[in-house]
């Protein structure tokens, strides 16, 4: 080689490992700044929950004291609900003989009682030191939730904070509440609770989160500024915090020092009144223990004791572009395995960097430079396989999203080029949904609508899938899934026959224990027709979505709502009429149908399928 050709290839060298040393600091600054959903967020999420649950300390918080309508409450005061006198009486003793100096009620009452409690509890309201509840919703639904009233409320700055689309209120009697605090959770897209929004906005109003609405009225001090979304610190254990049974309030049996003077949280922790979330440090803590744990650092602010914040994006970025600079030296210098016991010492000292720095930055992404050295580790492997195989695992991560894992096996062992580029083919498309999904949530709890939801889909998902069908999308409480793509199918027909089957037996069941439990039934509605359809990838750069469009999937979304007029769960077009081999179909009608210029055929399983 001469040496104009050597010193070239050298500067080439020299420049690609500068590249890596940025990019490898890139990665860290992707990680810490991508969006919540982005493959980033949970990783660091569960490294910081590792280190929350290491940290937590037992020392006990007496600035607050939850006050619990637990299994022994409601097995000495009786079943819940319980009248409203009794709950006057129990925010009246801790007012009063317990001397508690603030109380807030971690309970919504949508509906008036039937005593005269509420007058009692409204007039504690509005001139005593007692914070009433109302849950703001802020799932995007077909019909917002709005139950009760609305109270309180500042007109909203244009501080960023979480927008409600929906509310839980009291009723009108609580209307005037002087303190109203929001009990409403945003849980991380792991169904983790590790923010709470401490303002939100709804209808160009702005309203705090219980805890602040509790410190702003009975601290004594003015309460401390806050953004609109904060991290929940979890600096000690759920044992750290008194808890009393509110039975024993109710009977003076406890002394009143347990109380004098703190600010009371009364809600409860039976399993009956599912007020539960999942937390770093529990995966069933009770719904008031969050707020308890958000007075306690309120409280810590107010007295200038919260710990110091410390800049750990930029200690995580300068330790990226140490670790970077000193890969770029070493690499070409030392064996394989002296670089690869560099980067995991690097990995164990920024461990142990993270455990110290992340209690003081509640934004840091400590999987960031972890990220980076994962990086830093795949630069020894040839530049044209790196880039093969990055596209290769983002390809599967993408279908695995639609498809059964089989079908991505089928999909590698054919090795398609490209299965994810729209093409023609021909599909069977099924699309379903619960009949009736405003009049089973309206009178449900924000949890018990979700829970009603998940399990619906889940019914309608798990044929699918168990069938070699791809999921399109769900819609709201219901999906659309088709079979024929990316991986071509004779029987497509048949699979989705074969799949409104099992949907119509898991629905049933699922209604038969729910109407058990004392609600209504649950009836699915399901379209299924068949006919060409481009199938593939009609994302953005920002996002891919595999999905299929074409005149016998809109004719699929007629059927489903065209079930709504016949006694029967499953209308099925012609075309997959036409295409089924293996199940016996019965001629309905012939309808017109929206879009379309002749009459469509309809049919339905035969009897002994049919739901």
């Amino acid at each position: 080689m001469s040496p104009t050709k050597a010193a070239s290839s050298a500067s080439r060298l020299t420049l690609a490992r500068a590249m890596i040393a940025l990019l490898a600091v890139v990665v860290t600054a992707w990680v810490q700044w991508s969006p919540p959903l982005a493959t980033s967020f949970l990783p660091s999420e569960w490294l910081r929950d590792q280190f929350i649950r290491m940290q937590a300390t037992e020392k006990a918080e007496n600035r607050v004291v939850v006050i619990d309508i637990n299994e022994a409450s409601l097995k000495a005061a009786g079943p819940w609900p319980w009248p409203r006198e009794r709950l006057a009486d129990l925010v009246e003793k801790l007012i009063g003989p317990y001397e508690a100096r603030g109380v807030a009620l971690d309970l919504v009452f949508p509906e008036p009682g039937s005593d005269g409690g509420d007058q009692r509890l409204a007039m504690l309201a509005e001139q005593g030191p007692v914070v009433m509840a109302q849950a703001f919703d802020y799932e995007t639904r077909p019909l917002p939730v709005k139950v009760g009233t609305i109270a309180g409320g500042m007109p909203a700055t244009g501080k960023p904070m979480p927008v409600a689309t929906g509310f839980i209120g009291n009723h009108s009697g609580f209307g005037r509440a002087a303190h109203p605090g929001n009990i409403g959770f945003v849980p991380d897209p792991d169904g983790t609770i590790r923010r709470l929004p401490m303002l939100t906005r709804f209808d160009g109003r702005q309203f705090p989160t219980l805890s602040l609405a509790l410190v702003q009225c009975c601290s004594g001090k003015p309460a401390p500024a806050v953004e609109g979304m904060r991290r929940i610190p979890f600096e000690r254990e759920l044992s750290a915090y008194t808890v009393i049974s509110a039975s024993s309030i109710l009977d003076q049996s406890v002394p009143p020092a347990m109380v004098a003077g703190k600010l009371a949280l009364v809600g409860s922790s039976s399993l009956g009144l599912s007020d539960r979330v999942s937390t770093p440090l529990d995966p069933s803590t009770p719904g008031m223990l969050i707020h308890a744990i958000q007075a306690s650092r309120l409280l810590d602010e107010q007295a200038g004791q919260a710990p110091a914040r410390l800049p750990g994006t930029a200690i995580a970025l300068a330790f990226s572009l140490v670790v970077a600079l000193a890969a770029a030296y070493a690499f070409p210098r030392l064996s394989a395995v002296l670089n690869v016991g560099l980067l995991a010492a690097s990995a164990v000292a920024w461990l142990a960097l993270a455990y110290i720095v992340t209690p003081h930055d509640p934004d840091l992404a400590a999987m960031g430079p972890l990220a980076s050295i994962l990086f830093l580790l795949s630069i020894a492997v040839p530049y044209d396989w790196q880039v093969t195989q990055r596209k290769s695992r983002q390809l599967l991560d993408t279908l695995r999203q639609y498809v059964a894992q089989a079908v991505v096996d089928e999909l590698l062992r054919r090795d398609l080029k490209d299965p994810l580029s729209p093409q023609r083919l021909d599909v069977t498309t099924l699309i379903a949904d619960m009949e009736g999904y405003t009049h089973q949530v309206e009178s449900l709890s924000m949890e018990e609508s979700g829970k009603l939801t998940r399990d619906f889909l889940d019914c309608l998902t798990r044929p699918v899938i168990e069938l070699g069908g791809t999921l399109d999308k769900y819609t709201g409480d219901g999906l659309v899934a088709f079979w024929g793509a990316p991986l071509p199918l004779e029987e497509h027909a048949d699979r989705a026959l074969d799949a409104a089957g099992r949907i119509l037996k898991e629905v049933q069941a699922f209604s038969a224990m729910r109407e058990q439990m004392g609600f209504p039934k649950v009836r699915v509605r399901i379209g299924i027709e068949s006919g060409l359809a481009l199938a593939g990838d009609f994302g953005s750069s920002f996002r891919s979505i595999y999905t299929a469009v074409g005149d016998s999937v809109n004719t699929a979304s007629r059927l489903e709502q065209m079930a709504r007029e016949y006694p029967h769960s499953v209308i099925i077009g012609e075309g997959t009429a036409e295409r089924a081999k293996r199940h016996e179909l019965r001629f309905l009608a012939e309808r017109m149908l929206r879009g379309k210029e002749k009459p469509t055929k309809l049919f339905t399983l035969a009897a002994g399928e049919n739901g």
